[in-house]
């Protein structure tokens, strides 16, 4: 019961990269990347784990929490049409102390 926890999952590099979407740069992430957080948007399907796992293996960061939502779209009009922007999930990721994330230099 207490290795259940305890055990990491094992994704592949290539999820990695499909998981993580891209980083999202607004003011409001701004203000949280000053306490050690970083936000990104990722898949829908990602689960937690799965981003800690990524973040960890993309990064090479120690990743101590992870809080998600899901964005709902808005309804919106194109040509006197309804219309609707698709869902998306965006992901808090808390680092360890004295880690960070340089977004402007992007992966390799």
């Amino acid at each position: 019961m207490s290795d259940a926890k305890a055990a990491k999952p094992v994704i592949s590099k290539e999820r990695m990269y499909q998981t993580i979407l891209s980083p999202l740069v607004t003011e409001k992430a701004t203000a949280l990347s000053e306490s050690g957080q970083v936000v990104f948007r990722v898949t829908l399907d990602a689960t937690k784990p799965e981003i800690k796992a990524a973040v960890e293996g993309l990064f090479n960061v120690k990743v101590l929490a992870v809080n998600t939502l899901v964005v709902k779209g808005k309804a919106k009009r194109f040509r006197g049409r309804e219309g609707r922007r698709s869902d998306w999930k965006k992901a808090m990721v808390k680092l360890a102390e004295g880690q960070s994330i340089d977004l402007t230099t992007g992966l390799a």
